[in-house]
């Protein structure tokens, strides 16, 4: 099914109304995008006209038999020849995303609405997709997969093993967390065949949270979860021939728990299949080919490193599927940071490698392959790591160009169309913000103009760029958002957001840096110093070393970064250090703590939203790819631990976790807070019940949130100048 970036949302919400929007997604030709609304149903909406071409499906077509209403669409696939369309609704939660629950598809020769599975649970179908030919729909449905022949409306199953740790077709916790994988099977392009992975997670304990609340005796929860030194799931691919109802399992060197699977598809003549294996420290990748028939796999390439290697989701918006084929699926594009930088690179079917990108600056994420015309689009900012902006690149090699134009600054963001001639464009920086404009490429030439602007108010105050030099010789970009009416000779509170670990950066220039949604009123007016460092190890575009830096020393080298850069920010002269606060959620709320802990006499203040406590708590495939294996260097996960420092914590401390985080575990909240009882040492909790890693469920949640971190912090960080 075609996936819609959260780009294209943001700019479609100001060309039709929030109400009208349910998925958006390009039209085959790639001058439009099929809209659905209650009231219309499915339409054709022309990016360059701004105008409604084609009804593509009226609302009065999706109300079922018997029904008084129209089916609730999430999102929705048209077969190749366009007469049909697959419909998803009814949809639940699995894991992090709305990823089960009920297709229809309806027939638009036959004016036919029907639904598929029927005699399966209801809302338990996952990432059903039309075989190339349009004439079946393939389907997981409680770890099995399906296929149904849409004529007949009689579906067989491809695999009988499935159950709650036998997982075919899709994934399980962590895989889905740290790879981005969720749908798990793919059609071959011929239609013959379907590849699938399966888990075998009958060895990985559960998780057990508690519930002490929606019912009168409490019950567990639990969550199939490795942590950190563990093993993971058992993964093999699987091929099943459908017309001799029999699959082969790929034959691939190596075991099959000590190995990940992030990556698999089909290479274009449907003789064999391409996958990505990474061994379980993931600092050695192999591409392997496995033949369609027999399974026999051979690798083709292999690539190591002295620390991670990081897969396609890294530069893809989080989605590792689709394999960027070129040459008619002789070659493909692959990306490494082997050189010192993120690059672009050919590889052919044998593993002859090509450097295309040779310019010394990395690439952020592919935007768009445009095969016709021999161009990769990819984002890059080769002069401001707090930036972004659009290049190109010839599948031949050589320079790549800038695309945008000079006279934009800040973050830009691109959804590129399947023709590759027209790109939404949405540009980004802390002075405003423009969605829903559309430009030409690679021209870069405005059709439509932009749909909404917003810009900052000029008697508001905005976030300023700066650069420190620690004493260690390390330069960190940074922010700060300065007090309203500031004077430089008085003295100010300031408060540090922190992530700090490599799944973010903080320092970014675009129309949202420098707010706190957390923060009830405004913290310029009540006259707070708001500032955020950016150290070393974080996913900025400054290079490979840069970046792995931070192996095996998380917790360690980006908080030393952070309490250096505060030194150097304290030199500007206006900082009150004797009112120092930090706070961070996440890994943001383990280098809170781990700065309050370590570096005590720069920190008074910290409020730490959950926070990973002891890093062999966490989930093996991610702790384990930053930190190596604890069953070799496990002194290294330690000193890198919250949990280690509690001791020394000399300010005042509040504590935030959700007791229904599947994430970051509540487990982690009270393994501290016994170390902190251990030292006699005060601090404040809060527990929200039953709420997940984004403590966003329930009714008043985010107000009492808000209210709860604005009284903390005035509290113990008074506001206001001296």
């Amino acid at each position: 099914m075609i996936k819609v970036s959260l780009f294209t949302y943001i700019v479609y919400l100001f060309i039709v109304p929030l109400s009208t929007i349910a998925q958006l997604q390009w039209t085959e030709d790639g001058n439009g995008i099929y809209q659905f609304s209650e009231d219309n149903g499915i339409q054709v909406y022309d990016v360059r006209s701004k105008k409604i071409t084609d009804t593509f499906l009226p609302a009065t077509s999706l109300v079922p038999r018997g029904a008084n209403k129209p089916l609730d669409v999430q999102s929705f696939q048209v077969s190749s020849d366009g007469k049909k369309i697959l419909l998803f609704t009814n949809t639940q939660r699995v894991w992090r995303e709305n990823t089960r629950g009920d297709y229809w598809i309806f027939d638009r020769g036959e004016k036919q609405l029907s639904q598929l599975g029927r005699g399966l649970p209801t809302a338990s179908l996952m990432f059903a997709k039309f075989s190339p030919d349009g004439t079946k729909v393939a389907y997981v449905s409680k770890n099995n997969i399906y296929i149904e022949d849409i004529s007949s409306w009689q579906y067989e199953q491809v695999t009988d093993d499935g159950t709650d740790r036998l997982i075919n077709g899709t994934f399980d916790w962590v895989y889905e967390e740290e790879f981005g994988t969720k749908d798990g099977f793919r059609w071959s392009p011929d239609g013959q065949k379907i590849a699938y992975w399966k888990q075998d997670a009958r060895k990985t304990r559960n998780f057990l949270m508690i519930n002490n609340t929606d019912s009168l005796y409490s019950y567990t929860i639990p969550v199939e979860y490795p942590k950190v030194g563990l093993d993971p799931s058992g993964t093999t691919i699987w091929l099943y021939d459908i017309t001799q109802k029999r699959a082969v399992k790929a034959k691939i060197e190596g075991d099959e728990v000590q190995h990940y699977i992030p990556r698999m598809e089909w290479v274009l003549d449907s003789k064999s299949i391409i996958l990505q294996q990474l061994n379980r420290k993931q600092n050695s990748s192999k591409i392997i080919l496995a033949d369609a028939t027999t399974g026999k796999g051979h690798t083709i390439h292999t690539e190591e490193d002295p620390t991670w290697i990081d897969i396609k989701a890294r530069w893809n918006n989080g989605d590792p599927s689709g394999w960027d084929w070129i040459e008619d699926g002789k070659s493909f594009i692959w990306v490494s940071e082997k050189g010192g930088y993120r690059q672009l690179y050919k590889i052919n079917l044998e593993g002859k490698e090509t450097l295309l990108s040779k310019d010394a600056f990395d690439l952020i994420q592919i935007d768009f392959l445009d095969v016709k015309n021999k161009m990769v689009y990819f984002s890059a900012s080769p002069d401001n790591a707090t930036q972004k902006y659009l290049y190109r690149i010839n599948l031949n090699g050589g320079k790549a160009f800038r695309v945008t134009p000079a006279s934009f600054s800040g973050t830009m963001s691109y959804d590129i169309s399947p023709n590759g001639k027209i790109a939404l464009f949405q540009s980004s920086c802390t002075a405003y913000m423009t969605t829903g404009a559309v430009v030409s490429l690679p021209e870069h030439n405005e059709i439509v103009p932009s749909q909404r602007s917003f810009a900052a108010d000029p008697l508001e105050s905005q976030a300023e760029f700066f650069r420190v030099t620690t004493s260690d010789g390390v330069e960190l970009d940074g922010w700060v958002v300065k007090p309203k009416n500031f004077d430089p000779t008085k003295k100010y509170p300031i408060v540090f957001f922190v992530y700090g670990e490599p799944a973010m950066q903080t320092v970014t220039d675009n129309f949202y840096t420098g707010k706190n949604r957390l923060y009830s009123g405004s913290m310029p007016d009540d006259g707070y110093l708001y500032v955020s460092l950016e150290n070393r190890g974080t996913p900025a575009p400054k290079g490979r070393e840069w970046r792995k830096s931070i192996y095996k020393k998380v917790g360690i080298i980006n908080i030393r970064d952070q309490a250096m850069g505060a030194k150097e920010v304290f030199k500007w002269g206006y900082v009150d250090t004797t009112r120092v606060a930090v706070w961070g959620w996440s890994g943001g709320g383990a280098s809170t703590l781990n700065l309050l802990g370590q570096y005590p006499e720069i920190y008074q203040t910290g409020i730490s939203i959950a926070p990973v406590t002891n890093q062999l708590l966490y989930d093996n495939i991610y702790q384990e790819r930053y930190m190596g294996l604890p069953q070799e260097n496990k002194a290294d996960f330690i000193n890198g631990s919250a949990l280690t420092y509690a001791k020394n914590i000399q300010g005042n401390l509040l504590l935030i976790h959700g007791t229904g985080d599947d994430n970051v575990h509540y487990q982690n909240a009270e393994v501290y807070i016994n170390e902190l009882i251990k030292y006699n040492i005060p601090f404040q909790m809060m527990a929200y019940p039953n709420r997940s890693h984004s403590i966003s469920e329930g009714e008043g949640t985010s107000a009492h949130l808000s209210n709860l971190f604005t009284t903390f912090l005035k509290q113990h960080c008074p506001p206001g100048a001296r």
